[in-house]
């Protein structure tokens, strides 16, 4: 293991990501980075501006010999998941990233690591500081928050930029070219429901759910992994009807793009109850770690007696919320038919709120067909609408559609073909990725993605490899060699 990354190679890229590991940039909180970059385009004396939304764009003209090329766009997002392990006092707003060798890989000390999107804004960067290499006229694009709502590429104006073809570097599997993704959509669940004062022979009661691996809403969401919301509902649930347990407050996730590691409930139980709902925890325990073994290993429930809340929501109310929860549909909806392997449509219940009368539930859909996100957003509303809840939808962003006739794709083929003796994969992403937002704007342009390996993100264990960094560099480093004339 080591701290320092300034041995790694390319050199170039590892230096400028360095410098990104050091400067805060939490979704909504880009001022500084948003500086950096723009300061690092006009000290090289390019043209450089940033919009009202606050995303930077940076020109630099086509090299000698390279006049006559398609424009170029070269894409990323400045900003990254803030996600850290509970145990944990890193503050994103404040505090470096602690990000250090392992191996074959560059990780983080207990929080994400910023790879997404950071080694694509760092590779764009090199670009742009970089005297030898041959490329057409190039455009530098960093849009803000794209974690939480993509806000800078719906509000990047028609006729800002020039060029025909858009490579996005967001992508996040070395060797694959992506060519499409998923549209989203935000649902907003809202309850309120009275506070009532727990009873003498009552006992406070609370229970904890972490170790899980959480990770990508989108890429991750078909590896089978426990959502801490999920399972801290299906517990409770039990708990409320059988036991009749009463809630006090329900507190999981608090990032609608990341699958929830851990989620913390507390409750009043009757005291005579003690004995059987400690029975029942400790079986439910042994339930759910053995259904998960495969994929959570380091999954740990946790439970203590505690003091009694001063307020709870009765038993009707509780058990209302808990039917809703246990039965909002999370996970892989679809897989997709015209991509085998694809993940079509998904949910994530992202969050759970809920504290002195007042519950909110906040989960993104995600879909590549939008009749099938428009019918799991209303399955949604039905099932929370039962409860009683306020249920609206917000942050809709589009898909991006395949064009297999794409010219810039058959360019990537054929560079990729010829440099590394293989292949590469075509993909469609079930994620959001800016290209279908900008696409809406520049309908003309060409777009395509790809990026090195990142495992994890959206997550603490996020990590990305060496050796694709050193791989994707040299592939874009070709591919601008290589593109069309105009």
């Amino acid at each position: 293991m080591s701290n320092s990354l300034n041995h790694l190679k390319p050199e170039i890229i590892w230096s400028i990501f360095s410098d990104l590991c050091n400067i805060p940039r939490p979704s909504k909180k880009e001022e500084k980075v948003i500086q950096y970059v723009k300061n690092f385009g006009e000290q090289l004396g390019l043209e450089t501006f940033v919009d009202v939304a606050g995303n930077v764009i940076i020109k630099k003209p086509a090299t000698r010999g390279m006049e006559n090329r398609m424009g170029v766009v070269l894409q990323s997002h400045l900003d990254m998941v803030p996600q850290k392990n509970s145990e944990t006092s890193h503050d994103f707003e404040k505090d470096p990233i602690q990000a250090y060798v392992d191996g074959d890989w560059v990780t983080a000390k207990d929080t994400t690591l910023g790879a997404d999107n950071g080694i694509g804004v760092s590779a764009i960067l090199a670009i742009l500081r970089s005297h030898n290499l041959k490329h057409g006229p190039i455009e530098a694009l960093f849009t803000i928050d794209e974690e939480t709502g993509m806000t800078g590429a719906f509000a990047l104006e028609p006729g800002m930029l020039n060029g025909k073809i858009l490579i996005n570097l967001d992508s996040e599997e070395e060797g694959e070219l992506y060519v499409g993704c998923a549209g989203g959509l935000d649902a907003n669940i809202e309850f309120n429901y009275p506070l009532i004062a727990p009873e003498n022979n009552m006992l406070g009661f609370e229970i904890i759910i972490k170790g899980l691996k959480g990770g990508h809403s989108g890429l991750d969401i078909n590896l089978g992994r426990g959502n801490s919301n999920k399972l801290l509902a299906r517990i409770l649930w039990n708990l409320v009807k059988s036991f009749n347990a009463e809630m006090s407050s329900f507190n999981g996730g608090n990032l609608r793009n990341a699958i929830p590691r851990e989620s913390f409930a507390k409750i009043a139980i009757d005291k005579k109850s003690e004995a059987a709902v400690i029975d029942y925890m400790t079986k439910i325990k042994s339930v759910i770690i053995n259904e998960l073994s495969a994929v959570e290993p380091n999954l740990e429930i946790l439970w203590k007696v505690t003091e009694l809340p001063a307020q709870i929501a009765n038993k009707e109310s509780s058990l209302n919320i808990l039917k809703a929860l246990y039965a909002c549909p999370n996970g892989v909806i679809r897989m997709s038919d015209s991509m085998p392997g694809m993940v079509e449509t998904s949910s994530n219940m992202a969050i759970v709120k809920m504290a002195e009368g007042n519950a909110v539930v906040h989960c993104l859909l995600r879909s590549a067909v939008d009749s099938a996100k428009q019918e799991l957003a209303e399955r949604i509303q039905s099932v929370f609408e039962l409860a009683v809840a306020r249920v609206s939808f917000s942050g809709e962003y589009p898909g991006w559609k395949p064009n297999m006739s794409s010219p810039i794709l058959k360019t990537m083929q054929e560079v990729y073909q010829q440099n590394y003796g293989k292949k590469s994969a075509i993909q469609s992403i079930h994620a959001g990725l800016e290209c279908g937002i900008i696409g809406a704007s520049y309908p003309q342009m060409d777009m395509i993605s790809f990026g090195p390996t990142i495992k994890y993100p959206h997550s603490p264990d996020e990590k990305v490899h060496i050796g694709s960094v050193g791989k994707f560099w040299d592939y874009l480093i070709k591919t601008l060699e290589n593109i069309p004339t105009k």
